[in-house]
């Protein structure tokens, strides 16, 4: 574990997949296409518990403007400024069940902001799921 510091408010435009864990791929598939491929962004996966208690997993892509969400009618979220306590996972495509390892570890650290979410940072070249053996930055923020 380490942690790793965002100097500044992430902006965000997310799609909520249908069902948890199932509906992952639906969720990405349809923020892709949402997106002009062509503009680079941090693309994330978001989650936490929310209606009573169930898992929220939102697909989400940084917005490239102010308003970016709302022209393509997705939900708008803020990924919080702060201090994060983080795992890589490496060659995430052949074992996937190892990000929710990663989450579980993580969220037996102390002192965890009760109102942040569970954090995917996936490589830029993977874009959420893409097609190489690449990494992605699990993380929670750390209350202040």
């Amino acid at each position: 574990m380490e942690k790793i510091t965002i100097n500044a408010d992430i902006h965000v435009l997310a799609v909520a997949a249908p069902f948890f864990p199932e509906g992952v791929p639906t969720a990405f598939d349809k923020l892709h296409s949402l997106l002009d491929d062509s503009t680079p962004r941090r693309i994330f996966g978001l989650s936490r518990p929310e209606k009573d208690g169930d898992i929220v997993y939102r697909a989400a892509a940084e917005e490239m403007s102010e308003g970016e969400a709302q022209q393509l009618e997705s939900e708008s979220l803020t990924i919080k400024k702060g201090t994060y306590i983080s795992m890589t996972v490496d060659n995430y495509k052949q074992d996937i069940p190892a990000i929710g390892r990663a989450f579980e570890e993580l969220l037996e650290v102390p002192n965890l902001d009760p109102e942040g979410y569970c954090v995917e940072l996936y490589d830029p070249k993977s874009a959420g799921y893409g097609t190489a053996n690449e990494s992605v930055i699990c993380m929670i923020r750390l209350d202040d």
